[in-house]
């Protein structure tokens, strides 16, 4: 196995703090007149990521404040049935925001490889108006509903 020198490389946060450098205006929208992925697109895309992550982050934090205040004996056998559904709704809402860092994660993760923004299936430019609306997004709109179709139809086997 070759010996890899990771001191000239720069790491995750180098990487971002070199990037935290491109200028953008509070006011910036990607634009479909101007070069696809470019620096400015990118960490558009980069700064929305990591502010949805720390939006979730602070809510998972939240409902486990309000889970830790809500675990207490609830005598009356209605009030405790009430009280473990609401605890079973939130447990589900917390392992699908889970499931979402990870989805922001990797988003980050091929902005850091240069693959953000490309469909993994066709490898075409995914839109603007896709990604702003949802940045997590992987495929085309045509591609994801073509995988969707496919999903559909060997579900239903």
């Amino acid at each position: 196995m070759a010996n890899f020198d990771h001191s000239e490389t720069p790491g995750t946060e180098e990487r971002a703090a070199m990037k935290a450098e491109v200028f953008l205006p509070d006011d910036y929208r990607p634009a479909e007149d101007e070069p696809f992925m470019n620096d400015r697109q990118l960490e558009y895309f980069r700064r929305k990521l990591l502010a949805w992550k720390s939006e979730l982050l602070e809510q998972s934090a939240e409902t486990l404040e309000g889970l830790a205040e809500s675990a207490r004996n609830v005598p009356d056998i209605a009030d405790r049935a009430s009280e473990e559904t609401d605890r079973a709704l939130e447990l589900r809402t917390r392992d699908r925001q889970r499931k979402l860092v990870s989805k922001i994660d990797a988003a980050l993760r091929r902005i850091d490889n240069g693959e953000y923004g490309y469909c993994e299936k066709t490898g075409e430019p995914i839109s603007l108006k896709r990604l702003d609306a949802r940045p997590i997004a992987t495929m085309t709109l045509e591609a994801q509903e073509k995988h969707e179709r496919r999903e559909r139809v060997h579900r239903d086997d």
